[in-house]
């Protein structure tokens, strides 16, 4: 507790009354401003719907009324949260694990305004000068005009006169700025030893009895019948790039195009979500992506690259290590950017303080993970002067090494000790420890959760009865015994990202945990290499695919087997208990909203009046299952669901839902509600069926509570048990302790990292104490 932080007035709090947001259920709660206040408890307790949903979504809500943009003005302002009141709201800033834009042109360094500042010291000092730091940008096209303008005013109204511009700009011409070019594999979209008419194309839905390639083998341009290796060069020309032309075929005109850009029309220039699987899959295969030739990946023109200092050009200069950059920072002693290259080196150390020093400006912000892209945003508001501010945090430490979350909690307390609100939802000890104020939600997940258990300090907690409480001190031992390997899977010469030729022989038949600090080459030496082998299931967080109609039972399939239930005990078609057939509301569609398309503005979505929000028609919900009609069994909850369809083939699906920790999402919810842990644990269901394959988990126990790691151990067992494999990237010490087998990268992130330092059992890793997760290991279990 830090006494001596202004908030020490018991009313100076932020008030919470009557909150039921999602599962919420009339919470009152009184928040101290200016503290840390850490939010726990079981994952889907409702720890997000109280920090999230109601006090961040408030305090944003009351700064769009009070400062609207021009589109709030015309759109309304944001929904309520459902609350019955709260008080002495802070502005607030959103922190969370939503991973960056995927924007082509966002990297690391535009996403921090980092590579502004560095656009900004090339233009000043740079040498030769090439102009302002726009001719720094690869956004900015150079680019240069001249014409005629008529005078409208003044004496000289009504004259002419000739004008002329010129922008230079940073970008590279012949990528746009984006540092690659796509190419199309042409092997993918032909088999050159066969004829048009033998069914050479390859492209899904060019069959060759067809239309698509009738046009083609009838064009009169060359001959069906003839193998496409013995075209000559005007044909494959013809054949692959020839431009839109009219031909008549069985006494039909139509329109003849190349190969390559009728494709490229059709499919590859369409959003890549939006297509069919197997139309995806084939644009997967098709297209690749290089480096751009001309400007070498850099995405800047030959000016920007021109320009230096002490012999480095501004790519060369966000191409380093983040660590290599503020050393080199630290090395310009021009007086007339001292405060630029002040300001320069004080956010680049904030980025290692913060554990993203491996990073690079360069690093398109799209591949960034849910707990790198948090940190990365944090950066912005490390140096801010700003205060009485409230700070929201979703599991900042997600995807940290035990040696890296220190750092993480003097990034909390520095926030904290400006005089901000800090508020954290978090389920790590070592971060629960700091807090001057603890939330315990329960006591259990989803409806049997949203309420209050504790609330005090962390002392109280430990005293408390709650299952937080209980589970704050749980430490996971060491095994007495460990599973021998059943044969290995051998990775020799990885070069992947910052691996330095990495040999290293992942054993069968055993849960084997990969860890090391962030950045030090984990994800590069699994995902890069254990997908090459036979059998190999990744189960990761990345969104999953569909439609705003997606949800739990249409992913799982559980959905076929409730509507097959349903037809079969009302004797009518199975069509008509789904939502995107005919037992759709007609005024909906089935949605369970209204969705108003407002042009350049927000989409609003309102709940139908006519079906309630259930997305179904009267006559659908007068049939029931067990007393039920179809829209109460898709608002059940798995475990419900599971005491409800105790027959059939959803009974095992469910199961596994229960067995991986998810017995409390609804079985209709939408997917994008889903955290990446949910998403994770939804996929690793749906493979759970298979035995003899390897399952690769990356970092399974984000979003869970202390007790429910217990359950995944004991998850992961029963998959190895069952004849399976199961790697695990992991950074919690209970997971590592429980492991068969640890291989441990380092010692360092990025250029410092990419060695295994470590493989054996957690014993032996304990017993040498040789790198920093044998240490923070053998503190854990108390070696």
């Amino acid at each position: 507790m830090v006494d001596e932080n202004p908030a020490a007035d018991a009313h100076d709090v932020i008030r919470v009354r009557g909150a039921r947001e999602n599962n919420l259920k009339n919470v009152d709660l009184d928040v101290p401003k200016r503290r840390l206040t850490v939010f726990t408890g079981v994952s889907g307790s409702g720890k997000s719907s109280l920090v999230f949903g109601t006090i961040a979504a408030e305090s944003q809500r009351l700064i769009n009324e009070t400062y609207p943009t021009f589109v709030q003005q015309f759109m309304g302002q944001l929904s309520r949260p459902d609350v019955d009141a709260l008080e002495n709201l802070s502005a607030t800033i959103r922190v969370d694990q939503e991973r960056m834009a995927a924007n082509a042109r966002s990297t690391v360094g535009t996403a921090t305004d980092v590579h502004a500042m560095l656009r900004v010291l090339f233009s000043r000092i740079g040498q030769p000068h090439v102009g302002s730091s726009q001719a720094f940008s690869f956004n900015v096209p150079s680019i240069s005009g001249a014409g005629a303008v008529v005078i409208k005013t003044g004496a000289r109204k009504g004259q002419k006169e000739r004008r002329s511009f010129e922008i230079t700009g940073g970008m590279c011409p012949d990528c746009e700025g984006l540092g690659q070019v796509s190419d199309i594999d042409l092997d993918q979209l032909f088999d050159k030893s066969l004829s048009l008419n033998a069914g050479a194309i390859s492209v899904p839905g060019y069959t060759a009895d067809g239309w698509m390639v009738r046009v083609f083998s009838e064009s009169g341009f060359f001959d069906g019948d003839k193998p496409i290796q013995d075209f000559t060069a005007q044909e494959r020309h013809d054949f692959l790039y020839k431009e839109q032309t009219k031909v008549r075929i069985a006494s039909t005109n139509m329109t003849y195009e190349g190969l390559v850009p009728k494709i490229t029309k059709s499919m590859l220039q369409k959003d890549r979500d939006a297509l069919q699987p197997h139309i995806r899959a084939f644009v997967d295969r098709a297209v690749t992506f290089v480096a751009c030739p001309a400007c070498g990946g850099t995405r800047l023109n030959e000016g920007a690259r021109s320009s230096r200092i002490d012999g480095v050009n501004i790519a060369d200069a966000a191409a380093m290590q983040i660590t290599d950059l503020a050393a080199w920072v630290r090395e310009i002693v021009d007086p007339s950017v001292a405060p630029l290259v002040q300001g320069l080196s004080q956010t680049l150390d904030a980025f290692v303080h913060i554990g993203l020093g491996y990073l690079s400006l360069d690093r398109a912000s799209g591949t960034l993970s849910g707990g790198e892209a948090q940190r990365t945003k944090m950066i912005r508001h490390l140096g801010s002067s700003l205060s009485d501010i409230t700070y929201v945090f979703d599991e900042p430490t997600a995807g940290l090494h035990p040696h890296d979350i220190q750092r993480m909690n003097e990034t909390l307390e520095q926030l904290r000790d400006k005089g901000n609100t800090v508020l954290v939802v978090e389920h790590k000890p070592e971060v629960i420890d700091i807090a001057d104020h603890v939330v315990d939600l329960g006591p259990r997940a989803g409806r049997d959760g949203g309420t209050v258990q504790y609330e005090g300090d962390v002392a109280g907690l430990r005293a408390s009865d709650t299952l937080t409480g209980r589970f704050l001190d749980h430490r996971a031992q060491l095994k007495p015994t460990v599973r021998p390997a059943a044969g290995a899977m051998p990775i020799r010469d990885a070069r992947q990202h910052n691996l330095r030729g990495v040999d290293v022989d992942v054993p069968r038949g055993v849960l084997a945990v990969v860890t090391g600090v962030a950045g030090s080459g984990k994800s590069s030496l699994i995902h890069g290499n254990l997908p090459a082998f036979d059998d190999v299931v990744v189960v990761d967080q990345s969104v999953i695919k569909g439609s705003r109609r997606s949800s739990p039972a249409t992913y799982t399939g559980i959905l076929d087997a409730v509507r097959s239930a349903f037809a079969k005990a009302n004797g009518v078609k199975p069509a008509l208990f789904s939502a995107n057939s005919e037992g759709a509301c007609v005024a909906c569609k089935g949605l369970g909203v209204i969705v108003t398309e407002l042009g350049f503005q927000s989409t609003v979505e309102t709940v139908c009046e006519l079906c309630g929000g259930t997305g179904f028609n009267d006559d659908v919900l007068e049939y029931t299952l067990n007393g039920r009609n179809i829209s109460e069994v898709l608002a059940m909850s798995v475990a419900e669901a599971a005491d409800f369809l105790t027959t059939g083939p959803a009974v095992a699906v469910l199961g596994r839902l229960k067995d991986v920790g998810l017995g409390y999402i609804t079985l209709g919810q939408s997917l994008n509600t889903l955290s990446g842990g949910e998403r994770q644990r939804l996929k690793l269901a749906i493979s759970m069926a298979k035995s003899g394959a390897v399952y690769v988990l990356d970092e399974p126990t984000t979003g869970l509570h202390l007790a429910d790691v217990d359950n995944l151990l004991g998850l992961l067992d029963r998959l190895v048990d069952a004849g399976n494999t199961v790697v695990v990237i992991e950074h919690h010490q209970a997971v590592m302790a429980h492991a068969d087998w640890i291989i441990d990268l380092g010692p360092g992130a990025g250029h410092d990292g990419g060695t295994v330092v470590f493989e054996g059992t957690p014993a032996d890793l304990v017993a040498a104490r040789s790198t920093l997760t044998g240490e923070h290991l053998a503190r854990y279990v108390g070696a």
